[in-house]
C-alpha cells in the first residue's frame, strides 16, 4: 500500500467511525420520531445528490428500472467498501441483499440502533426511486430489516403493471425470501473507467459524504446548536477513540509537535486537500495551512459553517489522545483554514 493510499485509507475508516458514533450519539440523546426524520432527511439528501448523477457512471441508463435500480445498490455499496449480493428474477424484479458485518452499523453499533433509522432510509431512498426515474409503476418491497433479528436489510425493486399511490411505493412483504444468489450475474463497474486507485478514493468518498450529509440533515432536524452539541462531542470522541489506529495507517508516532503536525498534515493529505506547513517562529507552535476542504464541498451559509465546526473536533480529539496532550486551534477562513498546533501546559 502506497503513503497515499494508506492516507487515504485512514480517513475512509475515520469517518466511518465518525458515522457510527453520530448515529449512537444521536440514537442515546433524541427522541425515536427525530431519529427517523433525521434518517429520512439524511437518505433523501444522498439520494437527490447521487443517485440520477451515477447512473451514466456505472453503465445503467439502458437497463429496465427494477434492475438499474437494483444494481445502482449493489454497485455503489459495493464501491464504498459494503457487501451487498444481486438477484434478478426477471426484467420487473430485481433484488439487494446487504451483508453482514453491516457497513451503516458496523461491530455492535447494530444493537444501538433504532428500528427508525430503517423505516427512515427506505422512505428517504428506496420508495423515491421511481419519481426520480419518473416510473410512477416502480416500488420497493422490503421483507427483512436489521433491526428487526431476522437475516439483515432485504428486498426488491418491482415494477407494477399500474401506477402505484404515494403510500404504496414502499410495502412490506415478511417471509418472503430472495432466490438464489448467482456469482455469475453480479455486477461489477466498468473496469476501465474504475481502477484500483479510483475504488479505494470512492470508499474515502463514501464515508466523508455520509458524514457531511448527515450532519447537514441533523441540523435540519433538530436545529444548529443541538446539532453542534451532539455531532461535536461524537467527532470529539471518535478522534480520541481513533487516533492508534489512524496514526498506524498515516505511519506516525506518538510524539511531540512535530510527530503531531505530520500526523496532521498526512490526514489532511488523506482528504485530497491541499496542506503545507507554515514558516515555525518559536518552538512552541506549528502551524498548518489547509485548503480544499473537501468535507465542505457544496456546501454554503450555515450548513457549511456547522459541518465545518463539528468536523474539526475529530482533529482536536485526536491531538488531545497524545500521552503529551496537543492542543489545537483553528482559524476558519472563507476557503481555507490555519491549524495551530501547541503542547497543553499543566
Amino acid at each position: 500500500m502506497t503513503n497515499e493510499s494508506s492516507y487515504i485509507s485512514a480517513q475512509a475508516r475515520l469517518h466511518h467511525a465518525y458515522l457510527l458514533g453520530l448515529q449512537l450519539m444521536v440514537a442515546s440523546n433524541r427522541s425515536a420520531a427525530e431519529v427517523g426524520d433525521w434518517m429520512f432527511s439524511l437518505f433523501r439528501r444522498q439520494h437527490l445528490e447521487k443517485f440520477l448523477a451515477s447512473f451514466e457512471k456505472l453503465g445503467l441508463t439502458d437497463l429496465p428500472h427494477a434492475i438499474a435500480c437494483a444494481r445502482y445498490h449493489v454497485l455503489s455499496n459495493n464501491m464504498g467498501g459494503v457487501a451487498v449480493d444481486y438477484m434478478e428474477e426477471d426484467e420487473h424484479k430485481a433484488w439487494a441483499r446487504f451483508r453482514y458485518p453491516r457497513w451503516m452499523y458496523a461491530g455492535p453499533t447494530l444493537c444501538g440502533v433504532r428500528v427508525e433509522v430503517s423505516r427512515g432510509y427506505l422512505q428517504g431512498w428506496y420508495a423515491h426511486n421511481g419519481v426520480s426515474l419518473g416510473n410512477p409503476r416502480l416500488g420497493f418491497v422490503c421483507v427483512s430489516e436489521d433491526m428487526t433479528g431476522e437475516f439483515g436489510f432485504c428486498g426488491y425493486f418491482k415494477e407494477y403493471d399500474q401506477p402505484l399511490n404515494d403510500d404504496e411505493r414502499l410495502q412490506f412483504a415478511r417471509g418472503e425470501l430472495p432466490p438464489p444468489f448467482d456469482p455469475d450475474l453480479q455486477p461489477h463497474p466498468p473496469a476501465e473507467q474504475w481502477p484500483a486507485e479510483r475504488l479505494e478514493k470512492a470508499k474515502r468518498n463514501y464515508a466523508v459524504d455520509f458524514v457531511r450529509n448527515a450532519i447537514v440533515a441533523l441540523m435540519d432536524t433538530i436545529g444548529e446548536t443541538a446539532t453542534e452539541e451532539l455531532a461535536g462531542r461524537a467527532a470529539r470522541l471518535i478522534g480520541l477513540q481513533y487516533l492508534q489506529e489512524t496514526m498506524r495507517l498515516v505511519g506516525s508516532s506518538d510524539g511531540g509537535l512535530s510527530e503531531a503536525t505530520e500526523y496532521l498534515e498526512r490526514m489532511m493529505q488523506g482528504m485530497g486537500d491541499g496542506v503545507s506547513r507554515k514558516p515555525q517562529t518559536n518552538d512552541e507552535k506549528t502551524e498548518l495551512l489547509h485548503e480544499g476542504l473537501r468535507i465542505v464541498r457544496g456546501l454554503s451559509g450555515q450548513h457549511r459553517d456547522v459541518v465545518l465546526k463539528c468536523w474539526l473536533h475529530l482533529f482536536r480529539g485526536a491531538l488531545a489522545s497524545y500521552r503529551a496532550m496537543k492542543r489545537l486551534d483553528a482559524e476558519l477562513k472563507p476557503d481555507h483554514i490555519v491549524w495551530h498546533i501547541s503542547e497543553v501546559q499543566a
